[in-house]
């Protein structure tokens, strides 16, 4: 980076995290295919109950949900620690983007980070604090800079985890329906025949919504490698007006002038008021000596005054 070129404060452009992070999406994406998978054949076996169910077993069913199960686990072991390090990656970019454009952001550091884990503002508190940041990375400057990746992955985000919470909670209800049932062939008793219809759009509706999961994943990825490769360009841009090998101007503008004038350096009072007699230490008017005024006359000695005693 050019001397100079960044404000007081500087930017961390250390790829450590960014690496990490493209890592872990890398292996996060498989394990959500195999999530998906799991799903897919739950969602047969569910499928093959309400067609014939004489030909689906117990086994089948518990096998179909211990894959399922496995697989979330193994999905979980990487989610983890990917949710840990997004959330120190981001607030290293909030601090990049303040040294960027300070004051212009909406949000502190702090909420780069504990607003991904916050109930309901993590709905659109990262959203504000990415716009924040992308906005002022943008080497291009922040009036033309595109956020068509940035909204697409939070669109899908947002919308993968709505779904995936709807087909939970239809999952959930059909299942606890389904325990209530006694024996019996329950593909062919009426309740218990509507339950499974649940449980099988409920699993269609999980299978969508790891799809759109997949797709946030991949573009999460993306995002990573951009907003790093912004934030390198924009720190490297060379300092903008002033002459050459001057500081670049302060990016709180010029300070404000002294309103008491010039002075030397150090006195913030400004230069003490000419003398209004001349050069060099103020000087006294010179004093002329008066005699005193003359004393009147007394009255003859001998005689009253004229108010009688004091």
């Amino acid at each position: 980076m050019p001397a100079g070129a960044m404000p007081p404060g500087g930017v961390d452009l250390r790829r450590g995290l960014a690496t990490t992070l493209t890592v872990l999406f890398s292996l996060m994406i498989p394990t959500l295919i195999l999530v998906m998978i799991g799903r897919g054949g739950q969602y047969g076996v569910v499928s093959d109950m309400l067609s014939n169910s004489s030909d689906v077993s117990i086994e089948d069913a518990n096998d179909a949900d211990s894959f399922y199960a496995a697989m979330t686990g193994l999905n979980a072991l990487v989610t983890i620690p990917t949710m840990i390090v997004w959330a120190i990656w981001f607030r290293r970019l909030r601090l990049n983007a303040e040294a960027f454009a300070p004051g212009q952001h909406r949000m502190g550091p702090g909420w780069a980070a504990g607003s991904w884990f916050t109930p309901v503002v993590n709905l659109w508190f990262p959203k504000q604090i990415a716009n924040d940041i992308w906005r002022a990375s943008s080497p291009q400057g922040p009036h033309q800079v595109n956020r068509g990746l940035l909204n697409g992955w939070w669109v899908t985000l947002v919308v993968s985890l709505g779904v995936a919470f709807m087909g939970s909670v239809q999952y959930q209800a059909a299942d606890t329906k389904l325990t209530q049932l006694e024996g019996g062939d329950i593909s062919s008793i009426g309740d218990g025949r509507g339950a499974i219809e649940d449980m099988k759009s409920a699993l269609g509706i999980s299978i969508f919504a790891m799809v759109i999961t997949i797709a946030a994943a991949i573009l999460a990825l993306l995002l990573v490698r951009q907003i790093t490769a912004m934030q390198e360009q924009r720190a490297a841009l060379p300092p903008q007006g002033g002459p050459q090998g001057q500081m670049p101007p302060s990016p709180y503008g010029a300070p404000a002038p002294n309103p008491y004038g010039g002075g030397a350096p150090g006195n913030p009072y400004g230069a003490p008021a000419p003398s209004p007699y001349g050069g060099g230490a103020p000087q006294m008017p010179p004093v002329v000596p008066q005699a005193p005024p003359a004393r009147p006359p007394g009255p003859p000695a001998g005689s009253e005054p004229p108010y009688g005693q004091g």
